[in-house]
């Protein structure tokens, strides 16, 4: 580690946890608007914030009605820090179930290697999404094709019917670390990714690196 991260690391530990928490579901927040496919969860960071809306809800609950000026005050300033966290969480999903909607075959699949993908939550409505979908396709026009014909997510011939997100659309990455050598699949394109570069690149290119931390979307 050099003096930077060390200096990072100290800051951080200073911080509370809640403008982390806020910090993090930020980044999640961008990441997710701008990747091209779903994200996997953020478990932890999900159920501390939410948490800390219901308790923030129960005690705005609670004292309103107070009398007392500096209680109003302080209920002014929690509702204005929850209608944030409320906003960005409210975004944040909204998004994800886009990405289910628009892809919910490949997401299926996509789960079923990487069981860390979805939220039970989001599990569930993809399941019955699909299924609602299975069976109005089937019953509007693909019971009148022959058997070999009525899968949705069939392969053969090489041609897949699995609709799925492009891989190679460009954003916008920030390197928090030091990568190296970035080589771009199907051209002769390569650079060298160093700590605070900003790169417009494929997201296939770079997906490794921001799901290991090391690079970031803005």
């Amino acid at each position: 580690m050099d003096i930077d991260d060390l200096l990072a690391e100290v800051t951080a530990d200073a911080v509370p946890q809640e403008t982390r928490d806020l910090q993090e579901l930020t980044r999640c927040w961008v990441a997710e608007r701008v990747a091209p496919e779903l994200l996997v969860w953020p478990e932890s960071l999900m159920e501390r914030v939410l948490a800390r809306v219901r308790s923030q809800i129960e005690l705005v609950e609670e004292q309103t009605g107070n009398m007392d000026p500096k209680t109003n005050f302080k209920l002014i300033i929690i509702q204005t820090e929850l209608e944030r966290f409320k906003f960005l969480v409210r975004s944040f999903l909204r998004t994800r179930i886009a990405k289910i909607d628009t892809h919910p075959l490949h997401t299926l699949h996509l789960h079923t290697s990487q069981p860390t993908l979805l939220s039970p939550s989001e599990l569930s409505y993809l399941t019955a999404h699909h299924a609602l979908l299975s069976n109005h396709y089937a019953s509007s026009f693909l019971s009148q094709f022959p058997a070999s014909l009525q899968k949705l997510d069939d392969t053969t011939g090489g041609i897949s019917m699995i609709d799925s997100p492009d891989e190679h659309k460009a954003v916008f990455v920030r390197c928090l670390r030091d990568v190296g050598v970035v080589r771009v699949d199907g051209t002769e394109r390569e650079f060298e990714m160093r700590r605070g570069d900003v790169w417009v690149v494929r997201w296939s290119a770079v997906r490794q690196w921001v799901v290991g931390g090391d690079c970031e979307l803005i």
